[in-house]
């Protein structure tokens, strides 16, 4: 089954989106997702310019060899472009092998471990008040567990607040936009958010807040203690990636679980923290983080010192790479939960993808292989928009982490 083409889309059905498609002699093809958001050129040349040229001819079977190819046959490597890059080809390659066998993904990779992968919904609002209306929505509405972010009085605009009931998509089509922000404001607002959204969903639905890497350890040590009363699911991204030695700090003063890894892209970003026990859920996805092959061997580590996955899975991930996050869901032995943020009927279109979801949880589509196609006659129809993610500022007008 050797591989004759491959072919990179940059397309934008409501925001852009960068698809990896892999042909071969059999007449079969399997689609990966590379989308880097705000970076979406880089990876298609990445792909078009060193990758693809090396595919060709290589038997599409061979998973395994191909991903080490990849990554060892070149002197550059890790990073976010390259093992995105990566993970698309390993993606498309676990969609060819799915469907010449006729089964789905989960399937080849162990079968399921779970009736279905429960997500988390994303309740926001410019308030509290707005959030709580969220929040009961969300509770109405089947979810068994929801992330929870407001706006903080005094602040023009913060991290996770959505345009509109169901979509959070920060890209801006236009130069990056600037957000403002205070710590102190945020640490004397969040606990009185999560009173009430505790008092408003009971004991029994689990509850998540994203700080988006803005706090320093001894303030997200703090920040951690004064949440606990409500038990949170998870605190994520607390403080930045690049100084692990903090979660240290944060795990001596608070036992609110911790969350971290949305932009690791190698088993080594988190070795340590792992098997040092200083998180207590995986946030690495399959599109950035090399794909399935390699997410599988994060996994596999994790298990081994208690810590669970909890994927991320914003809407600049492609139904392509969310539907490989739900195979991976079902079958990963040490699943936590799985972020699931709903796309809006373009991107639907364009990806073509059904899934189910009952009682807090999703299902993947029982097609073979990844159970996704994509319509390039369609997608033409929405051009790529440069687009930035925004950048955030203290209310000194300093530069911080957005």
């Amino acid at each position: 089954m050797k591989i004759t083409d491959a072919k990179v889309f940059v397309t934008s059905p409501g925001r852009n989106f960068v698809t990896l498609k892999i042909y071969t002699e059999d007449g079969i093809t399997g689609l990966g997702d590379c989308t880097v958001n705000g970076r979406e050129l880089a990876v298609k040349s990445y792909l078009e310019d060193h990758l693809i040229p090396c595919l060709i001819g290589r038997d599409a079977r061979d998973i395994e060899d191909i991903w080490q190819y990849c990554y060892r046959g070149a002197y550059w490597r890790r990073g976010p472009i390259g093992m995105a890059a990566i993970g698309a080809i390993d993606v498309a390659l676990w969609d060819i092998k799915g469907k010449a066998l006729g089964v789905p993904v989960y399937q080849l990779l162990g079968g399921r471990s779970r009736a279905g992968v429960t997500v988390y919904g994303h309740a926001s609002g410019l308030d509290k008040a707005e959030a709580m209306d969220a929040v009961a929505q969300y509770k109405e509405d089947g979810y068994k567990a929801i992330r929870v972010q407001s706006g903080i009085p005094g602040l023009e605009s913060t991290y996770g607040v959505g345009r509109g009931r169901w979509f959070y998509e920060p890209a801006d089509r236009t130069l990056p936009p600037e957000n403002k922000w205070s710590t102190r404001k945020y640490m004397n607002y969040v606990p009185e958010l999560f009173e009430a959204a505790r008092e408003l969903v009971g004991p029994d639905i689990e509850l998540l807040h994203d700080v988006h890497h803005r706090l320093t350890p001894q303030e997200a040590a703090e920040v951690g203690k004064r949440l606990e009363p409500y038990s949170l699911f998870w605190l994520e991204d607390a403080i930045p990636a690049e100084n692990q030695e903090g979660l240290r700090m944060i795990r001596q003063h608070t036992t609110t679980p911790l969350a971290i890894g949305e932009v690791f892209n190698t088993i080594y970003d988190c070795q340590t923290i792992i098997t040092e026990q200083l998180i207590d859920y995986i946030r690495m996805t399959v599109s950035h983080s090399g794909g399935l092959t390699h997410l599988r061997k994060v996994a596999a580590l994790a298990e081994l010192y208690h810590v669970r996955t909890g994927c991320h899975g914003p809407t600049d991930i492609s139904p392509v790479a969310m539907s490989a996050c739900l195979h991976f869901g079902l079958w990963v032995p040490n699943f936590g939960i799985q972020e699931f943020m709903l796309h809006g009927e373009e991107t639907n279109e364009v990806f073509g993808w059904e899934y189910s979801f009952e009682d807090g949880m999703v299902n993947p589509p029982e097609k073979p292989g990844l159970g996704v196609e994509y319509d390039e006659k369609l997608a033409e129809k929405h051009p790529y928009v440069r687009a930035y993610l925004p950048v955030n500022r203290r209310e000194d007008g300093g530069m911080w982490n957005w």
